[in-house]
């Protein structure tokens, strides 16, 4: 089962399908979506994401974005896919945790997995066949009810995100400052590397955030802003073909053998070796 929202005029897209695997190349747009993906089966579902192969569970929701490189290839039962781009839900890029720029999309370090509680199981059901019934319906305020219906379904899952994945010692404020901190690192990772400008964008002290984050995980603001250029560098060795010296210039680095020396720092390997465990795994 496929369907497919698209309004030409202003580009966007929403779409939903019982089995990604099978339909995502039969949409109009395949790529610069964010998906959320929903394994109603009773058993595991692996997909890769990066490369990696992440489990989903049964009943677990995995959220993806356009900067993810998403796969398929392990995927055996079918997965539940949602996809959509920023113009079909963010025409009006408001700053909300609710928006795309929210804790389920760039809110987190890591890929945020979420579990439906049993006791929720009904409404995710319910809130699916009512995609699906709106999906019969095509006249000219379908989008305004999908984007209605999309909005509640985010809004469920935030919530669930909050409950399980965020440390409960945060309040509302401090989890919007680890949420905007997040947004902000992914945006300016290639040109700002220091904690103090980004605890300036936040109208906060660097030691503010680095007593926050000790709260939220263990991972530093620091560290945090180098693993996501090692994650991006990762992504242009494996699905670019740019050379590595192409890459550090892309990445910010004056110079490839300073770009090399961060890399092996942060992955305990070479680029060209990384390159080479690349080729011989794909």
């Amino acid at each position: 089962m496929k369907f497919e929202f698209h309004d030409h005029q202003i580009g966007s897209l929403f779409g939903l399908t019982d089995d990604i695997k099978k339909y995502v190349k039969q949409f109009t747009m395949a790529s610069g979506t964010i998906n959320i993906l929903w394994n109603r089966n009773s058993e595991p579902v692996t997909v890769l994401v990066d490369g990696m192969p992440i489990q989903l569970l049964a009943n677990q929701l995995l959220t993806t974005t356009y900067l993810h490189h998403v796969s398929y290839e392990r995927t055996e039962a079918p997965l539940t896919a949602f996809l959509f781009n920023r113009e079909f839900y963010c025409i009006s890029d408001h700053d909300s945790e609710v928006s795309c720029n929210g804790i389920l999309f760039f809110g987190t370090q890591d890929l945020p997995i979420i579990s439906i509680p049993k006791a929720q199981e009904r409404k995710f059901n319910t809130l699916y066949e009512v995609f699906e019934d709106e999906f019969s319906t095509p006249d000219k305020i379908q989008g305004d009810m999908l984007q209605m219906l999309l909005k509640r379904l985010i809004i469920i899952c935030t919530r669930l995100a909050k409950e399980q994945h965020i440390v409960q010692k945060l309040d509302n404020e401090q989890i919007d400052v680890v949420r905007k901190f997040n947004v902000l690192v992914d945006t300016h990772y290639k040109t700002k590397r220091k904690v103090g400008d980004y605890a300036e964008m936040l109208f906060k002290s660097p030691k503010t955030l680095s007593n926050l984050f000790a709260i939220y995980n263990q991972k530093s603001p620091q560290q945090i802003i180098l693993e996501r250029l090692a994650l991006e560098a990762k992504r242009l060795m494996t699905f670019t073909d740019k050379q590595n010296q192409e890459i550090a210039y892309e990445l910010g680095f004056n110079d490839p053998a300073h770009f090399s020396r961060f890399f092996k720092k942060m992955t305990q390997i070479s680029p060209t070796k990384y390159r080479e465990n690349a080729l011989i795994s794909s």
